[in-house]
């Protein structure tokens, strides 16, 4: 079985060992896995692709190669170059260090990744560690990633749909702050939304005099609804999300054509 790796954290992340080790154990004596991954972190470009100028490609070892790029990038460097004798049979795009969970979903660059093979017609899943003060400080923050990563994949590859086109399905996984023995069990989601904006910004004034603003995440996933993925992943349960590209309201179209025509 041909797996491809990639993330958004960058390909030195402690999570994309994970990632390893869990095609590994969905693959067994048949893993062929390779690694295209951002050579550094790309966090928060969400769907983003090096349309304006080229980006290099630098082979690291056997089956392993940096991207100077986005997640997405990565996904078409393998599949137009790296694999392109034979496209890979599952995209795993992560583990990220961090949730990625109701807006979280527009920014991560995770999910671009798996996006982005959704598009090209492949199965693909996105998975992220909820980072949180239970697991923070623990000797492994992967734990719960470890332990239900890929058994959870495996179901979804024999049981899940798989719609080639349009807009391929693929899969948004989330496993929560807690050591795997812990997890509270899967549950199948929606896409959640907080009640508050995702994002502030902080003022900082450097040293020279001008002004800066970095950007904080607000979380507030306990008061999100419940059954959705941010609710559910801060009760402790692994979130399976099931996510397409087409952002149409298709709930809107005909109303809007009766409107536009009265």
């Amino acid at each position: 079985m041909r797996i491809l790796i990639t993330n958004d954290d960058g390909i030195s992340a402690p999570g994309l060992a994970v990632a390893e080790a869990i095609a590994a154990e969905i693959a067994g004596s048949d893993a062929d896995v390779w690694i295209v991954a951002p050579a550094f972190e790309q966090s928060g470009v969400g769907h983003c692709v090096s349309y304006i100028r080229p980006m290099r490609l630098e082979p690291l070892g056997p089956r392993r190669f940096a991207v100077e790029g986005s997640p997405a990038d990565c996904v078409l460097a393998a599949v137009g170059e790296v694999l392109r004798d034979r496209p890979p049979d599952l995209v795993i795009s992560g583990v990220n260090r961090g949730h990625n969970l109701a807006e979280d979903t527009l920014y991560s660059g995770t999910v671009g990744g798996a996006m982005e093979a959704a598009l090209a017609g492949l199965r693909a899943v996105a998975l992220s560690q909820y980072f949180g003060p239970p697991d923070r400080e623990a000797r492994d923050p992967f734990d719960a990633a470890r332990g239900w990563g890929a058994r959870i994949c495996r179901r979804l590859i024999e049981a899940a749909a798989w719609a080639p086109t349009p807009y391929g399905v693929f899969y948004n996984l989330n496993f929560p702050a807690l050591p795997a023995g812990e997890v509270r069990g899967a549950r199948v989601t929606v896409q959640g939304q907080r009640l508050a904006p995702t994002f502030g910004v902080q003022p900082h004034v450097a040293p020279n005099g001008r002004q800066y603003l970095w950007l904080t995440h607000r979380h507030g996933n306990g008061e999100t609804l419940p059954g959705s993925d941010s609710r559910e992943c801060h009760d402790g349960f692994v979130t399976v999300t099931p996510l397409r590209a087409d952002l149409t309201a298709h709930d809107l179209v005909a109303p809007l054509a009766a409107a536009l025509e009265r």
